[in-house]
């Protein structure tokens, strides 16, 4: 081989060309080698967020995942109401991160957003950390409008007519409220319209606190104003009322249910009362001084008052220009990436999901898709076709379960329900089962829990 020295200056620089080309085929990092070097980001870390940045660790361990989140204790809202009933404490909603961080290697950042330089792929917060990305996930839940109803507002909320649908201090208040309620005392619970968090939810809860009053407090009422005039899960949840509570259904379920089952009438009304919304039961002014809320069809004077109100995306999704004029975050179906910034993904109730509730069961199939959809992208890979599912536990009284339970794909450009009839509790289910529906209830809380963050 010649010595460099010896050759002219066109060859020598054809020589150092090879040699640098032989260095660089020798240390430049392999398509795989960068992926695991890549930097996801994780911002919110509740339902959505944890099990992203569990599931990126699992799928390819090499990566770095960071999750920033606000809270360094996570309170989570699935079963959040059984605080209301004393079944639970507000410690026992209490979930933390130590297993994200010590078994996966997470990193986790205590910290709140601020910001987002697209561009520069940077988040920038409020403790003045930049932090760059290759791929940014987002999942910021929720944010209750509190002033949508006149008389209503976060403090109103804080102090005196609580809603507790975000758990935390409200839900405390709230349950102070009715535990202390007094006898023959009324209970008036204000439900969301669509799209709202947990759609049996609000049900649920008034079912749990009529089964609690009827121990406690047996001549108090519970009547639930409602814009909507159906809910899911409403024909087994209703019949749950029917047999536990003596709840007289409305007629037109009546009729269409009592094909499948035995519908029981009961003289006189019941403690419990669900007020449609073509019956007059939209809310629309609260008096937080004179406890009363006035609906369509009537002004009710009560006891305690909880209101559900409508939401949209979690205020920082608008803070970082993720959401559109519903309020929400548009995304491409197959892989949840934002349509309205580039290389972020939004998940969880934030996100235009179509048929897909806004649960934490969602949530978490949600990002499982995501992550892998991340972890191929980075790879050089197609994202495989995405398949979701979701199931809602309710429980109609504490030994009283029922469930919907749906698998969705994407049909047409849109994510559509693809299971077929059979999405709920039987009607005609043994007492076995209904029980066995409360058991899996509860075994469900647990085992969800360690599927996001443990």
């Amino acid at each position: 081989m010649n010595h460099p020295e010896s050759l002219s200056s066109p060859q020598r620089r054809a020589w150092l060309g090879h040699m640098l080309g032989l260095l660089a085929t020798c240390s430049a990092p392999s398509l795989a080698f960068a992926q695991e070097r890549a930097h996801v980001v994780v911002v919110g870390g509740g339902v959505g967020g944890a099990t992203t940045a569990k599931y990126l660790k699992l799928f390819n361990p090499a990566l770095r995942v960071t999750l920033i989140e606000r809270h360094p204790v996570y309170i989570r809202p699935y079963g959040s109401s059984e605080v209301l009933n004393g079944h639970v404490t507000m410690a026992d909603l209490e979930v933390r991160y130590d297993t994200l961080r010590e078994r996966y290697g997470i990193e986790i950042v205590i910290d709140t957003v601020t910001g987002l330089d697209a561009a520069a792929r940077v988040v920038t917060t409020a403790g003045r950390r930049r932090i760059g990305y290759d791929r940014l996930v987002v999942s910021p839940g929720i944010e209750l409008l509190y002033d949508a109803y006149p008389g209503y507002s976060e403090a109103v909320a804080r102090t005196a007519v609580p809603s507790g649908w975000i758990p935390g201090e409200q839900t405390a208040l709230l349950a102070r409220q009715l535990q202390g309620m007094r006898p023959g005392g009324v209970f008036v619970l204000a439900a969301p319209p669509n799209p709202y968090r947990c759609p049996p939810g609000p049900y649920e809860r008034a079912a749990l606190m009529t089964e609690w009053f009827m121990t406690h407090n047996p001549t108090a009422k519970v009547i639930i104003v409602d814009p909507k005039d159906a809910f899911v899960t409403d024909e087994t949840m209703m019949l749950g009322w029917n047999r536990l509570y003596r709840f007289n259904l409305p007629d037109d379920y009546a009729k269409r249910m009592a094909a499948k089952v035995e519908i029981q009438r009961h003289p006189g009304p019941g403690m419990l009362t669900w007020v449609r919304g073509k019956e007059g039961g939209r809310p629309l002014r609260i008096d937080a001084r004179r406890m009363r809320i006035e609906t369509e069809g009537e002004t009710i004077q009560a006891d305690v008052i909880n209101v559900i109100p409508p939401m949209h995306a979690g205020k920082l999704a608008a803070t970082l220009g993720l959401t559109d004029g519903s309020g929400f975050c548009p995304v491409d179906r197959r892989t949840f990436a934002s349509t309205m910034v580039p290389q972020v993904h939004v998940i969880g109730d934030a996100s235009i999901a179509d048929a897909m509730p806004k649960s934490g069961f969602s949530a978490n199939t949600q990002a499982k898709v995501v992550a892998r959809a991340i972890v191929e992208e980075l790879a050089g890979r197609p994202a495989p076709e995405p398949l979701w599912e979701n199931t809602c536990y309710a429980l109609a009284g504490k030994d009283y379960g029922l469930f919907v339970a749906d698998v969705f794909k994407i049909v047409d450009g849109k994510i559509a329900r693809i299971n077929g009839a059979s999405r709920y509790l039987p009607l005609d289910a043994s007492p076995m089962q209904i029980k066995l529906g409360a058991r899996y209830q509860q075994a469900w809380l647990r085992t969800f829990t360690q599927d996001c963050f443990a």
